[in-house]
């Protein structure tokens, strides 16, 4: 299992669940992915990384009911100074949500939302740098901004973020941008305004790798969660959507050649 000690600048660099059951999420998180947990003690507020194989792939912390948020999973995306990234948010069009704060020896974290409303992490690592996996099977394989304003949310991301981009396709049907970091792309922006009903935000999703898509939907079935969309075959491998027993959707990607 090829491993990394961080992302590049701009990319995908950590995931993390908020849950509002955090044994129930390791229980099944643990069966569907074969991930093992640790938690970062009580100065962490209970923080827990999930690991596999011994390599660490997201975090897991309780969803507090005073947030009045759903539970979600959440991307992060790799910068080398949050606080001028915090600002080139807001004078793109973008609303800082949780300011940039220091998480003591870890890294320095803040949250934020586009302009069409899809909320986003940024974090700025010091030990903390990221997972350590990626595109392999229960590791983080895909990440998928589907947005109510398409043009305008990649001219958000290049000016924040620095992305360089490449429209893939561009019909009525099916209109998607990727964006590449050091030559590999790792990311998509998917135009959702023909199908994205009103009333449900942009929001960032998250693609897992999996060496069987079928039989791990079947396990997720068989452990408390949901299949949204069934297996198919695409262009861009297996794909699947499901959802953990609290809710939270996810989605599930055939490992790349």
């Amino acid at each position: 299992m090829p491993t990394r000690n961080g992302a590049p600048l701009g990319a995908p660099c950590w995931i993390d669940l908020t849950t509002s059951d955090v044994d129930r999420a390791q229980d099944f998180y643990g069966t569907v992915f074969g991930w093992t947990f640790e938690s970062a003690g009580p100065d962490y507020g209970g923080y827990i990384n999930a690991a596999k194989n011994g390599h660490r792939v997201a975090g897991l912390m309780a969803n507090n009911p005073e947030w009045q948020s759903p539970d979600n999973w959440a991307t992060y995306f790799h910068t080398a100074d949050i606080n001028a990234t915090a600002s080139a948010v807001t004078a793109a069009g973008g609303t800082g949500c949780v300011d940039p704060m220091e998480v003591p020896a870890k890294g320095f974290m803040a949250v934020a939302a586009d302009p069409s409303g899809a909320f986003f992490g940024l974090w700025q690592p010091l030990e903390h740098r990221g997972f350590e996996v990626l595109g392999e099977a229960g590791a983080p394989a895909w990440h998928q901004l589907t947005t109510h304003d398409y043009g305008a949310a990649i001219d958000f991301y290049r000016k924040v973020l620095g992305w360089h981009t490449e429209q893939v396709a561009d019909t009525d049907g099916f209109r998607y941008t990727t964006a590449s970091f050091d030559g590999q792309p790792l990311l998509g922006v998917m135009d959702g305004s023909g199908f994205l009903p009103e009333g449900v935000p942009s929001n960032w999703a998250i693609y897992f790798g999996a060496e069987d898509v079928d039989k791990t939907l079947q396990v997720i079935a068989d452990n408390g969660g949901a299949v949204l969309r069934e297996a198919e075959d695409t262009p861009y491998g297996r794909l699947a959507a499901a959802a953990d027993p609290t809710g939270v959707i996810f989605n599930l990607s055939s490992l790349r050649s």
